[in-house]
């Protein structure tokens, strides 16, 4: 290849990957800015009042439009049915999620995210926690899917203790009438006296990571103009330059 062809073929494959670093950071632009209307949306639906229980969704399409929605119940515990979610964490500490049916004045049920409880570093299956009260309650709290999903070993899927909870398998596993949502409960202003902690994350679509990776991609396509500029057109003037003195 002669040297003109080697600098045309160095001055393409510059643009082509000044631009193509270039559309990625654009991309996640995009994708930030399309987080940033979810958060709104979030944060709108947060504001709303508390939405009533005969409005409660019973398929999944309705049930995602209520997420996050503030709610009150009103029913009885079914502390039988208690499932204890493992690697758990709240607030940095290791430790379960305590997720008991409410079966509501319908015959419906809801699985509610009671609480956060504290593992017990000696014997990981020792739970130690208040049962939930008896008789007729109320229930403060927020619509939320199912809990996140771990990583499960054989095994780990059945039992009061188990790493991850589906509720339409927990539905079936039990026979329980259950609405395809969870709740998960707020202390209100008169927390229960279960000895459980409800300091949950508030919901948020985290748009730092895709401003950090925008700014690595914009930062590399104009690396790669730069180095194009510095080492195809500024050294090879000086270099002429220093022939002809």
């Amino acid at each position: 290849m002669t040297s003109a062809g080697r600098r045309w073929a160095v001055l393409v494959a510059a643009l082509l990957f000044t631009a193509l670093t270039a559309r990625l950071g654009l991309w996640q632009l995009d994708r930030a800015a399309q987080k940033n209307q979810l958060q709104s949306a979030l944060d709108s639906r947060m504001a709303l009042p508390p939405l009533p229980p005969a409005e409660l969704a019973r398929d999944a399409q309705a049930a995602a439009q209520q997420h996050h929605r503030a709610v009150r119940l009103e029913g009885q515990w079914l502390a039988e049915r208690t499932v204890y979610l493992e690697n758990r964490q709240m607030n940095g500490r290791p430790g379960f999620y305590a997720v008991t049916p409410l079966r509501l004045d319908d015959g419906s049920a809801v699985l509610v995210q009671r609480g956060w409880l504290p593992r017990d570093l000696m014997d990981r299956t020792r739970i130690v926690a208040a049962p939930p009260a008896a008789g007729r309650v109320a229930v403060q709290g927020r619509i939320a899917p199912a809990p996140g999903r771990l990583y499960e070993f054989e095994g780990a899927s059945s039992g009061p203790i188990r790493q991850n909870l589906d509720v339409d398998g927990y539905a079936r596993e039990t026979g329980l009438p259950l609405r395809p949502l969870t709740v998960v409960q707020e202390d209100g202003q008169s927390p229960p006296e279960d000895g459980l902690l409800r300091q949950w994350p508030r919901p948020a679509a985290d748009v730092h990571k895709n401003y950090g990776y925008a700014f690595q991609w914009f930062a590399l396509s104009a690396l790669i103009l730069g180095l194009y500029v510095w080492f195809q057109l500024i050294r090879p003037h000086r270099a002429r330059q220093r022939q002809r003195g």
